[in-house]
């Protein structure tokens, strides 16, 4: 328990039985407000990225090892959308640090694979497969997180970090696929 400090005594409360669910620091919100729908969001991600990082072979183990790492991301930044704007913010955030290694990411893994030059079907590998319906969950999620911004300031390397969490997924399925032998197929507009 030592990792996030979290207390969880156990697993029902009944305390979200009339449609309400509970923020950091004891305030509640409504299930289906947008704070809650996006930091769900966050966590359904969370959810696939496991998906991902116990499917993808040995080959790709250096691609497990990041998207272990983004997974403890999607945690610090669930953990700052649980807290009301009007609170202090948690000790972890997602920080300029955060953005800056995932856009080192992007450029050493965009730099691992043929370049693309149009749109790509969303598949090849079972691994770049899955790693497309990561990074469409994440575009999601980012359009929640501007969403919720226009009524409840987000920090800017939230939103900054959003954006580029698809960009590397995206480059992540690329070289999934290239290490693989599997070719892109770019989209057929004249079917």
């Amino acid at each position: 328990m030592e990792a996030g400090g979290e207390n969880i005594p156990r697993l029902y409360t009944r305390t979200g039985d009339r449609g309400t669910t509970g923020l950091s620091g004891g305030s509640r919100v409504d299930k289906d407000s947008l704070r809650i729908r996006t930091y769900g969001t966050l966590d359904e991600l969370g959810a696939h990225l496991g998906v991902v990082a116990a499917e993808l072979p040995t080959p790709l183990s250096d691609i497990r090892d990041v998207v272990r790492r983004l997974e403890h991301e999607l945690y610090i930044a669930q953990a700052e959308l649980a807290r009301p704007s009007d609170h202090r913010p948690p000790e972890h955030r997602i920080e300029a640090r955060h953005v800056q290694r995932l856009e080192e990411d992007i450029d050493r893994f965009d730099a691992a694979h043929p370049a693309v030059h149009s749109f790509v079907l969303s598949g090849g590998s079972r691994s770049a497969a899955l790693l497309h319906v990561a990074r469409v969950v994440t575009r999601r999620a980012e359009r929640e997180l501007w969403a919720l911004n226009r009524t409840e300031p987000v920090r800017e390397a939230v939103l900054q970090w959003a954006n580029r969490l698809s960009d590397l997924l995206f480059a992540l399925a690329l070289v999934a696929n290239h290490r693989l032998g599997v070719d892109e197929v770019a989209p057929d507009y004249s079917v």
